[in-house]
């Protein structure tokens, strides 16, 4: 949920940790962690080489998110996220990301790598702020839709495999 913090201790926030008992939370550790106030699929799990396979740009594993903007999001941005973004502070350019514009103010977004606020430097390259961001999916993992935020289940054997 928004206003938790994706790590495993914090002594301001809440943690997605917090979110489970204390039996599961022990020994695991965040797959991909989200900024305070993005919402979505977060993956926990006890196997770190599994973990890499989910989060490292090398996999090209897409992340897909569901973006609000403040403003309009117009037909250019398409071939710009595809070209990738140069991002000076780090030295570094994007890898291409696929976006899909769904409405005047709303997008689906996959990108393969998870740069600190990588999505809102993307759409801040326009001075459009991102306003709400959810991440739906990792790979072939999706969140279901009729679990509530804050709420977990285990993944399935096919998920792990998938990945």
């Amino acid at each position: 949920p928004a206003g938790c913090v994706s790590a495993t201790h914090d002594p301001q926030h809440p943690t997605v940790m917090d979110l489970l008992p204390d039996a599961l939370a022990q020994g695991l550790h965040i797959a991909g962690r989200l900024d305070f106030n993005t919402t979505g699929l977060m993956i926990l799990t006890n196997d770190g080489q599994w973990s890499r396979r989910l989060t490292q740009p090398t996999t090209k594993l897409p992340k897909h998110y569901l973006v609000e903007t403040q403003d309009e999001i117009g037909e250019h941005y398409v071939a710009r996220f595809q070209e990738g973004f140069h991002f000076a502070f780090e030295n570094l350019t994007t890898q291409p990301a696929d976006l899909l514009i769904l409405g005047p103010r709303l997008a689906r977004l996959a990108i393969v790598e998870g740069r600190y606020h990588q999505v809102k430097r993307m759409f801040g390259f326009y001075d459009n702020k991102v306003v709400k961001l959810h991440r739906e999916r990792m790979g072939a993992i999706a969140l279901d839709l009729d679990l509530p935020p804050g709420e977990y289940r285990e993944l399935t054997r096919e998920e792990i495999a998938a990945v």
